[in-house]
């Protein structure tokens, strides 16, 4: 019977295809043309399809972003937590794990807060004095400049930061305009986060299941993928903080530059948004050398900058590590920038990774991983994996 029903179904498209008239516009439309518009009318039905999600995203921003920052947070803990599961009980691991996290976190803030109010006072006639200095070399110096001139550099580049720091600070997912938002994010974050590591298994069988049977292999081996992604990502980023952070922080306070301690806070927290982070941090911690100790403290501590990160991204990445992620910079600077323009700071912190855990779960899922291993070479990826050199034997 249903043989028969199908012949039917059948004769009946094959009637309505040979009832349809091609016109004669479409018959001389070239093929190029014609596979153009085709391309055209997906690419429109796929961008509205992100639009929406874009939007969804950005009603629930206050739920979306703490989501987010627990997940980059467990991927940044879970070494230490998948090592504590070895010798605790899992309860015990998931408590000294938050302890020790929350230590962390309030140990950073209390030492940049500490040497804050310490110098303030004599960071800022420093800074005055130092400005003033400045002000006059390049009048009486080389350039030869005037005072309206400096005046209009300085306003013109007071306008471009203040343009650039409301665009960050206003972007559609920012954290809140409250202290209650971000209260309220803090808060969930941190519940999110003790959720995950209690039972993020669980979680994920119970997202796994909510899709279709057939495609439960294809959608856990992809997050799985992504997920192992993601913390290799952060486990780089925590590696590359720590370094740049310790050494930056280390040699400003050799140099006598003031704020050693919120200059290497900065850098560490800057080293999470890739690349940019570290020049802009690193380009703070020279211009504050510059201002304060002269252009000849100021170009030491360039070459410290500089060393110290040619230091950690050649040598102690791949021999601490095994093997070092390397984001591509205009990977990086594309994603950084576009999320900075959608989300503002949230955008270009969660904009490597999320574009890292997409690639990954598009690459797993267009190559049928789930049936077969997929071993993603340098060319799939935003990124090239760096494996460690090891020392040739005769």
């Amino acid at each position: 019977m249903s043989g028969t029903d199908d012949k039917h179904r059948n004769g009946f498209f094959d009637a309505l295809r040979s009832r349809t008239v091609s016109t004669e516009v479409s018959g001389t439309v070239p093929r190029g043309l014609k596979v153009a518009t085709a391309y055209a009318w997906r690419f429109l039905v796929l961008a509205a399809a992100i639009a929406v999600l874009v939007w969804i995203v950005i009603q629930l921003r206050l739920l979306i972003i703490p989501l987010l920052a627990a997940i980059l947070v467990t991927a940044l803990v879970w070494p230490l937590f998948s090592l504590l599961l070895r010798r605790l009980p899992r309860w015990l691991a998931l408590i000294v794990t938050l302890l020790f996290t929350i230590a962390v976190v309030v140990g950073l803030l209390w030492l940049a807060i500490w040497q804050i109010t310490q110098d303030a006072a004599s960071v800022r006639d420093r800074t005055l004095q130092g400005i003033t200095q400045f002000r006059d070399y390049l009048i009486e110096g080389p350039l030869h400049l005037t005072g309206g001139q400096i005046d209009d550099a300085v306003r013109q580049a007071f306008g471009i930061l203040q343009e650039q720091a409301q665009l960050l600070w206003s972007g559609a997912l920012a954290i809140g305009s409250t202290l209650g938002h971000v209260a309220t994010g803090i808060l969930l974050t941190l519940f999110i986060l003790i959720c995950t590591l209690a039972d993020g298994g669980g979680i994920w069988r119970w997202t796994v299941r909510l899709f279709p049977t057939r495609a439960r292999a294809a959608v856990d081996g992809a997050g799985r993928a992504g997920w192992r992604t993601v913390i290799n990502y952060a486990r780089t980023q925590l590696l590359v903080a720590t370094i740049d952070a310790v050494g930056i922080g280390v040699g400003a306070a050799l140099l006598g530059v003031p704020l050693a301690a919120p200059i290497g806070v900065l850098v560490f927290l800057g080293a999470f948004v890739p690349f940019v982070g570290a020049v802009l941090t690193g380009a703070l911690a020279v211009f504050l050398a510059l201002v304060y100790n002269g252009p000849w403290i100021a170009l030491w501590m360039l070459v410290i900058v500089l060393g110290v990160q040619q230091l950690e991204g050649h040598v102690l990445q791949p021999l601490l590590m095994g093997s070092a992620v390397k984001v591509h910079p205009l990977a990086v600077v594309l994603a950084v920038a576009g999320g900075a323009m959608i989300a503002g700071i949230a955008g270009a912190v969660f904009a490597v990774p999320l574009a890292a855990f997409v690639n990954v779960v598009w690459l797993y899922l267009s190559r049928r991983g789930w049936e077969q291993p997929v071993n993603p070479g340098p060319d799939d990826l935003i990124w090239s994996t760096v494996p460690r050199r090891r020392r040739m034997t005769a």
